[in-house]
């Protein structure tokens, strides 16, 4: 059945309501943000738990899974833990074009200290295969993670030191949208995940595929290899670029903010935008910590935030005041040269009552200048 997504009081647990059963709890098999997906009203695909799920978890204490979430009007799917099963469909029925003829010998299987999701045969040859998830994708672009993994990073690095050995190994990204064209690592997010599939790809195969999902939750079994831009890779995945900090105020205030002297700050959303061209990760932890001493306008602002969450966008390019243009569409401007000293530009804080993670129109935004054909 569908339902209406009305929030997400932790990483698995997701409220929605349905016009059959009304307001209900369901269990989310999947540890991404997914921001961009699981806005206010979103159609969710819910099921109810199976008996095999209830077998498995005798603490789990809801009666539904949330299987997919609606975008552009069609599924993307979203359960983790069934992703392995649609790759081993995909491999057994030999649509896999890079792999025709490989059978799955194995599931879940022990090198080491580490555990792999297949272990394949083809040709009277072994070939480890992990399967990753994905449904972060925008212009043509899909990538992983959606948040930092240092599980991930973890097996990238295990099958690098494997295919260094001269064992056979695959990294296998399954994005669940058909309409993209390039697959790339989320540099925004996770860097070291980049940096390290980066390195790695000279000893680990990567094979990155889009696949499609009826409304009816079937498989469309088209199924699509995606290209790599290793050279666009090689050079924008650096920690470097410009970066947007969400601030939170649950009361207005009037806070003291450098030469700007006495300015009255209505409670709601704030975005900043900045940039840093070298040490992004130092700047943005920066932002975040309360004790420091105020050299920037948005210090001040930050220390009396109720929360500061800094959105790193990772670019060779300089693109704050493109960003902040951008956002000044969408939001209402702040105080007039607020981190803006150095530039024309009106400001460089933005305003809005509500969340603008909760919007289409911020991820729009996002997106634009995150996912970028190479």
């Amino acid at each position: 059945m569908t339902a209406r997504f009305l929030g997400r009081p932790n990483r698995f647990l997701v409220r929605c309501v349905s016009e059959e059963l009304g307001e209900i709890a369901a269990f989310l098999p999947n540890p991404g943000r997914l921001w961009e997906l699981l806005l206010p009203g979103a159609t969710v695909y819910v099921r109810p738990v199976t008996k095999s799920e209830g077998e498995r978890s005798l603490t789990r204490k809801t009666a539904y899974t949330i299987l997919a979430v609606e975008r552009e009007g069609r599924p993307i799917f979203l359960h983790t833990h069934a992703t392995n099963q649609v790759a081993r469909f995909l491999v057994e029925r030999g649509l896999i074009a890079p792999l025709k003829g490989a059978q799955v010998a194995k599931a879940e299987v022990s090198v080491g200290n580490s555990r792999f999701d297949f272990l394949l045969r083809r040709n009277d040859k072994d070939l480890y295969m992990e399967v990753k998830s994905c449904t972060l994708f925008g212009n043509g672009v899909a990538m992983f993670p959606d948040a930092v993994t240092h599980r991930g990073t973890r097996h990238v690095l295990e099958l690098a030191d494997m295919g260094r050995r001269g064992i056979q190994s695959m990294i296998l990204f399954l994005v669940h949208y058909p309409h993209v064209r390039w697959f790339m690592p989320d540099y925004h997010t996770d860097l070291a995940f980049s940096a390290a599939l980066l390195k790695a790809r000279h000893n680990v195969q990567i094979l990155p595929l889009a696949v499609g999902w009826k409304k009816d939750l079937t498989l469309d079994e088209h199924v699509k290899v995606l290209q790599i831009p290793w050279a666009y890779l090689q050079r924008e995945v650096k920690d470097r670029g410009s970066y947007l900090v969400l601030l939170k105020l649950e009361q207005a205030k009037e806070i003291a903010v450098g030469h700007l002297g006495r300015t009255r700050f209505p409670r709601g959303y704030y975005i900043y935008v900045g940039s840093a061209m070298s040490h992004l990760k130092a700047r943005m932890e920066r932002h975040r910590r309360k004790q420091k001493k105020p050299h920037w306008h948005i210090d001040y602002l930050a220390q009396a935030a109720e929360s500061a969450l800094p959105i790193p966008v990772r670019s060779s390019q300089r693109l704050e005041c493109h960003i902040a243009e951008a956002l000044s569409l969408i939001m209402e401007p702040g105080p007039a040269g607020f981190g803006s000293s150095d530039c024309s530009c009106l400001t460089h804080l933005f305003w809005s009552p509500a969340n603008p993670l909760h919007t289409e129109a911020f991820h729009h935004m996002l997106q634009g200048f995150r996912m970028r054909s190479p």
